[in-house]
């Protein structure tokens, strides 16, 4: 890079303003912490508000010297705001769909920013093994996966078999050779920080889509040619979108983890790696998978947005047309009101084909209506034995340990579904707890049902016979 393309990124690159900037330690220390190692993506602006002003509280009552004049005196939602405008670019600002409380995330270039603050920590442990392993497998899958000779391709597939059948020889034989505590840290090391890289580099994809929703959003409000050449265009761009690089990477990423097989390998592996003596287990890989799920979903959010805005244009010009044709039937009306008077002589002349009659006295006359006598008093019970044995037949359903059994299986800003969770938790009270299930109302629950599937339950009633509830697909989401 020359002089002048530095230049340019350090006056207008957000992540070298961050770095320069006065406040730069509050603003990496707290946004690193409760967005990056929190893995939170969109948060409403009340809980990050909050967040901020106990991290301030904290800091003012350790740094400052005078109560009078602390060390940082402005509001956190001031903060926040400062943050997320346009010229400074930290944080991102909108509202969601049906919401209309402000949410804020993390941008790309704050990623960018603290992923090298972070880099210049003393590490006490560089592993470099594994690296030199995932570099030399991935120049063979580059040099093999794209080798078009049969004969080649014979050669290194009959090549990795001799190397199974070696292994498997001496698996047999007792021969086990397993990783040493070394070489475990060092490829744990690597796939941690990969999988942090990972969920940085969303952000960044699901950023450009953004841009490429900005550029269409422009090209429709200053379009001004024919409808035609604009769906083209747009099209076009969506087409460029899923076809590109960027696009086809990113789709192939989005439908390996579609896959409840690699799902359930992922959920796997990290469980027995995070029991492991050897490594010191990272907490944000416990469920990383279900991050990168939900980050990816938001990508593909943005994708559809970008689609949505082909309809929205479509039905706005339905809606022009059709008052256009409104405009012409009201002229068609005054031309016909202004020769009504004096019609043109066309020659032809038809004669009224009748006249409606209407007699005055073929309607009915008032008709008053006769008082009516309303007796409000209701003779007294008679005194009858009541059976109050129903009162002492209610069940109760405790929504209180439903939720905790939710709690206790799903983990937070992850799903599952409603038969996992049973499955686990076997009913007790028959269906009055499934019902009890659908009506949870929790801040932090949602359930969801989807009518295209169904789910089958099995649970005992109260003649202690075993009997089954269909049900929608539920789906149970923990923010």
């Amino acid at each position: 890079m020359d002089y002048d393309a530095i230049e340019a990124l350090r006056e207008r690159h957000p992540a070298w303003r961050l770095l320069r900037a006065g406040n730069a330690s509050l603003i990496l220390a707290f946004l690193g912490r409760f967005f990056v190692e929190g893995n939170r993506g969109a948060t409403a602006a009340a809980e990050v508000a909050a967040a901020l002003d106990d991290d301030l509280y904290a800091l003012n009552a350790a740094l400052a010297s005078d109560p009078e004049e602390p060390r940082f005196p402005k509001a956190p939602r001031a903060y926040l705001e400062d943050w997320s405008s346009t010229e400074i670019g930290y944080l991102r600002r909108f509202y969601p769909p049906a919401d209309d409380e402000v949410h804020f995330e993390v941008t790309p270039a704050f990623e960018k920013a603290y992923a090298w603050v972070e880099s210049l920590r003393v590490r006490s442990f560089v592993g470099t093994e594994s690296r030199l392993h995932t570099v030399v497998e991935l120049l063979r899958q580059i040099v093999h996966g794209s080798e078009t000779d049969p004969e080649t391709r014979l050669v290194e597939l009959r090549r990795k078999r001799a190397e199974l059948d070696a292994e498997i020889a001496a698996v047999e034989e007792g021969d086990v050779s397993v990783l040493d505590p070394t070489g475990v840290r060092d490829r744990y090391q690597q796939v941690s920080a990969t999988a942090r890289e990972l969920l940085a580099d969303f952000r960044e994809v699901e950023e450009n889509f953004r841009g490429l929703d900005r550029a269409a959003r422009e090209k429709i409000a200053a379009w001004d040619g024919s409808k035609g050449d604009l769906l083209a265009d747009l099209v076009g761009s969506r087409a460029d979108i899923a076809t590109s690089d960027q696009g086809r990477s990113f789709q192939a990423f989005y439908d390996f983890l579609l896959s409840e097989s690699r799902q359930d390998e992922l959920t796997e592996l990290l469980a027995k790696v995070q029991h492991l003596d050897a490594v010191e287990a990272d907490r944000r890989l416990r469920s990383i998978h279900h991050d990168w799920s939900e980050a990816a979903e938001r990508a593909q959010r943005t994708v559809r947005q970008i689609s949505e805005q082909l309809r929205r244009f479509l039905d706005e010009q339905v809606w022009l047309e059709n008052r256009r044709v409104l405009d012409l039937v009201r002229a068609v009306e005054t031309a016909a009101l202004t020769i009504r008077a004096q019609p043109p002589r066309l020659g032809l002349v038809v004669d009224e084909p009748g006249v409606e009659i209407a007699l005055p006295f073929e309607r009915p006359l008032y008709d008053a209506r006769p008082a009516a006598n309303v007796d409000s008093l209701l003779p007294p019970a008679t005194d009858a034995e009541l059976d109050t044995d129903v009162l002492f037949a209610q069940t109760f359903v405790d929504q209180v340990r439903l939720a905790d059994n939710i709690r206790a299986v799903v983990p937070e800003r992850s799903s599952a579904l409603l038969g996992d969770i049973i499955a686990m938790y076997p009913i007790e009270q028959g269906a009055a707890e499934i019902i009890g299930y659908l009506a949870l109302h929790d801040d932090d629950l949602k359930i969801e049902m989807d009518e295209t599937d169904e789910t089958l339950l099995d649970f005992t009633g109260d003649d202690d016979n075993v009997r089954r509830a269909r049900l929608p697909k539920v789906t149970v989401t923990r923010r």
